[in-house]
């Protein structure tokens, strides 16, 4: 039979490919999320039955060890971004972390690979950070063969970095940020999934920082997007204080009302992490090491942010025609 590989957070836009590539590799796969009737996009990736969303909450230990019941490999990439609430940093970030790789030790699995972030610090003044750091730790000792992989932000068909700010361009001639002055290394997403595949089915190791070729400030990363689908912005960094302000409202206007309405555009726990770059670190592990060719971003942004361009899918055939010549 098949080996098993279960996939917490399988649903998600990291977790989906590496759902794909498990399947192709021949592996059966089920991906444990909390609505599996939302997630029934992902049993195409494979013959009949061979990909299988199940129920699952990260935070109860049973729920944990019957999704993990028979798996040969594990990989948990569950992050939030909710600081309050039930499924907070603490919650999701630390305390399911060690309990998957702790039920994973327990339950034999051979190997275990964990998603944190570029910028996890157990002494930051963001609380996400301190999250992921606390996390890895976890995993650490009671998975010490555990593969963990530090992504910057990713980038492809479906994110929530590039796909967001585009959206927001459409609002008016000003596209106003924070953090402008901040580098990152934006990766692509299906990179940082070869590597998951790598831990997975190759007894790979070890703590790797994953970031693209490319490495840019918030505000060059904005003026790519812009160019990418022909739309002229001011982009205007705010100063950390009035981030800080205008995040803390919104978090105010959030717990107002108990979490129904979530702050979805800028926290202030979002402004401090901002205050760092998100960059790999000189001398860490990353995709090369792996035998992975990092992906640019000009070779892939154009193929899923044509819907923000004035003319949508037409754009090419416009700017094309454009060029005949009128006849005579």
């Amino acid at each position: 039979m098949s080996k098993l590989v279960t996939i917490y957070g399988g649903s998600g836009f990291l977790g989906r490919q590496v759902a794909r590539l498990m399947a192709r590799e021949g592996w059966r796969v089920r991906v444990a999320c909390r609505r599996p009737n939302e997630a029934l996009f992902v049993k195409p990736y494979g013959a009949v039955g061979q990909v299988e969303p199940v129920f699952c909450n990260v935070r109860d230990d049973a729920s944990v060890a019957a999704a993990m019941a028979g798996a040969d490999a594990v990989m948990n990439c569950v992050g939030t971004f909710d600081r309050g609430g039930k499924n907070n940093f603490d919650s999701v970030q630390h305390e399911a972390a060690g309990r998957v790789a702790r039920i994973a030790a327990a339950s034999g699995v051979g190997a275990l690979v964990h998603v944190s972030s570029i910028g996890a610090d157990a002494g930051s003044e963001s609380a996400y950070q301190r999250s992921k750091a606390e996390g890895e730790a976890a995993v650490k000792a009671a998975f010490p063969g555990a593969m963990i992989l530090r992504p910057s932000v990713m980038f492809g068909a479906g994110d929530g970095f590039f796909n967001r700010f585009a959206a927001q361009s459409l609002l008016g001639p000003v596209l106003p940020i924070t953090g402008g002055k901040t580098r990152f290394q934006p990766v692509f997403v299906e990179d940082v999934a070869e590597a998951a595949v790598k831990g997975l089915t190759g007894g790979v190791n070890g703590t790797y920082e994953l970031g693209g070729p490319d490495v840019d400030t918030l505000g060059g990363l904005m003026k790519r997007m812009l160019a990418t689908i022909g739309r002229r912005r001011l982009v205007v960094n705010l100063p950390f204080w009035v981030g800080g302000l205008i995040g803390g409202v919104l978090d105010i206007g959030s717990a107002l009302t108990l979490g129904l309405v979530p702050n979805r555009i800028l926290t202030r726990d979002q402004v401090r992490s901002l205050r760092h770059d998100n960059v790999v670190a000189k001398g860490a592990k990353g995709l090369t090491d792996l035998g992975i060719t990092p992906t640019a971003m000009g070779a892939v942004m154009p193929d899923y942010l044509w819907r923000f361009r004035p003319s949508g899918q037409y754009a090419a055939i416009k700017q094309s025609a454009r060029n005949l010549k009128k006849p005579s």
